[in-house]
């Protein structure tokens, strides 16, 4: 890995663009460094992945790209909002299959972003209107809502107990178990944004005073007993994480994220996992790109696998990353949403398609979702 950032920093090559270079990610050799982030659509009716989601990620897809889809949640428990997908029974295993076949046909790399979103939710989205579960008892007091409605205001949720902890990593457990029986060829924890796993890791929201609350490595337990428990099951070198440690979606931000963000990407190493995937400390909230002095550097340099940013990248920025050593790869959302050529339009340094945000979360299986054009129209 040393060998790639080295050749890639000193090659002073005019004309070489550092996101196009390939990169060996453990045993998936990459032909460029331009991955698609994971991205909420809302089109996965009945919380089951549908079939127009073949040509929207098949359209991503280029060889040797990586792609990680969206957040998928991994019980009946897990999801906050309308038409996201799932992969906790065996139905949505079967109707992942044709969408993951899609961009192994065309060449690509697939994994499976599993989420749970905790006090992200409501009574009508739990199994017999139960509360939403989480580290804690308190609910969100923003009323933010991703597809833009006014909605409800997020309940109390329900405070899980060490026993009920236990099941909820058995339930990532299974549900790596279940992407890899879809024919992903990894998967992501969703430890970001405001859900489930960052709720344990914030001191914003965890109110605990068990083991799994209070010290920061307390607070981090949870996280990292997940990881452990998916690499046990479908191996470490098919593992990732997202993180977002300076964000405060959701009412979940933290005292001292430079300490957070450092203490985990030094705590991953012990488990070999694949890569560690984090978001920007200027994307403190979903929508804006602030200014800031912050730097993942501190986390990039601890962490040992591959290190992977997101945050309001444009090309210029994620080639500044990649060529100044500040990452192995860089992930991009808005900007692949609506360029499914994406990595042939920085190729060719070409205009970008504006993205239409008021078709982000729309439950339309065309417009907005696969209608962006290509540069070669006939595609």
């Amino acid at each position: 890995m040393e060998e790639q950032r080295e050749e890639i920093y000193e090659s002073g090559t005019i004309g070489i663009i550092p996101l196009l270079t390939p990169y060996k990610m453990g045993k998936f050799d990459l032909s460029h460094r331009v991955v698609l982030a994971p991205q909420s659509r809302l089109r996965s009716y009945n919380f089951t992945a549908q079939p127009h989601a073949i040509l929207y990620y098949s359209q991503r897809t280029t060889p040797g790209g990586f792609l990680i889809g969206e957040a998928s949640g991994i019980s009946d428990t897990a999801q906050g909002y309308p038409n996201t997908p799932g992969i906790w029974t065996k139905e949505h295993v079967e109707a992942w299959k044709p969408i993951v076949n899609a961009v192994h046909e065309k060449g690509g790399i697939f994994f499976c972003q599993l989420w749970h979103a905790g006090r992200v939710s409501n009574y009508s989205y739990q199994p017999n209107g139960s509360p939403p579960i989480s580290c804690t008892d308190q609910p969100i007091k923003s009323e933010f809502h991703i597809d833009g409605s006014d909605g409800a205001s997020f309940p109390p949720p329900h405070r899980l107990t060490v026993e009920e902890i236990s099941q909820v990593i058995n339930d990532f457990r299974n549900a790596a178990k279940n992407a890899i029986e879809a024919g992903f060829d990894g998967v992501e924890i969703h430890g970001a944004n405001g859900y489930l796993v960052d709720q344990f890791m914030k001191d914003q929201v965890n109110d605990r005073t068990d083991e799994y609350g209070g010290s920061l490595a307390n607070r981090c337990r949870f996280p990292l007993q997940l990881v452990e428990a998916v690499a046990d099951e479908i191996g470490a070198d098919r593992v990732g994480i997202r993180l977002s440690p300076y964000a405060d979606y959701n009412d979940s931000g933290d005292s001292n994220p430079e300490a957070l963000g450092f203490y985990m990407a030094e705590a991953l190493n012990k488990y070999n996992i694949l890569y560690c995937h984090v978001i920007e400390p200027r994307m403190v909230t979903q929508f804006e790109k602030l200014a800031t002095r912050k730097s993942l550097l501190p986390m990039r340099n601890a962490f040992r696998g591959t290190f992977i940013v997101a945050g309001g990248y444009d090309g210029e920025d994620g080639n500044n990353v990649i060529s100044q050593g500040g990452a192995d790869l860089v992930a991009f959302g808005r900007l692949f949403l609506a360029n499914p050529d994406l990595p042939r339009r920085f190729e060719l340094i070409s205009t970008l398609n504006k993205y239409d945000r008021s078709t982000f979360y729309t439950f339309d299986p065309v417009v907005g979702y696969t209608d962006y054009p290509f540069l070669d129209s006939n595609k």
